[in-house]
């Protein structure tokens, strides 16, 4: 039977890995038995995606991110260039740890930067922007723009990506989609029609 997914001749894929159709895995990228990576992903150069990692559909990895045991993305995350995660609070390389994986969760549409860390444990919100080089040491709520070491909220961005300027009701608009968003509580949602 013939792949539904593409993979460069570098790529290893080990048996037990389920991939989703229309995926792209490129070279030298190492994907372990038990992985769930779903429909046209994007997998780039020298990637790691271990055991018992979920992607959704729609997931963009660019080159040199290893992904750990622990790890899920939902659909249309963003993994920005070296960006890293963590799956042990404390490693030491004398101990074994693997029953005390902490999970990750990276949720729809989210997009974490080039260098970011992800420290394990968290998990970070729906279309949430992670900036380049941010250590991520807590929870970050959807649509929070966040950057530093550690880092900060220092704002909000829409969907598409853009920074959100709120008025005196709570309001922002989308310069490139028009969706308005609203933020109450500290709480940032659409405002459906």
């Amino acid at each position: 039977m013939k792949n539904k997914y593409e993979a460069h001749a570098t790529a290893v894929i080990d048996e037990g890995c389920q991939i989703g159709t229309g995926t792209r895995i490129w070279h030298f990228s190492h994907l372990m038995t038990g992985c769930v990576i779903g429909e046209r992903c994007n997998i780039g150069q020298n990637v790691v995606i271990a055991s018992g990692v979920v992607l959704g559909n729609g997931v963009k990895i660019q080159n040199n991110v290893s992904v750990y045991t622990g790890v899920i993305c939902e659909d249309d995350v963003f993994l920005g260039p070296s960006c890293v995660f963590t799956n042990v609070v404390n490693p030491r390389s004398f101990i074994s740890r693997k029953a005390e994986f902490r999970p990750t969760r990276v949720c729809h549409g989210a997009t974490i930067g080039a260098n970011a860390t992800i420290i394990c444990g968290h998990t970070i919100g729906a279309y949430a922007l992670i900036g380049a080089g941010a250590v991520v040491t807590s929870d970050v709520p959807a649509y929070a723009l966040v950057v530093g070491n550690p880092a900060r909220q220092i704002g909000w961005v829409s969907a598409y990506g853009h920074r959100l300027t709120f008025d005196t009701e709570g309001l922002a608009v989308c310069p490139e989609s028009g969706e308005i968003y609203r933020l109450m509580e500290g709480v940032v949602s659409v405002v459906h029609p």
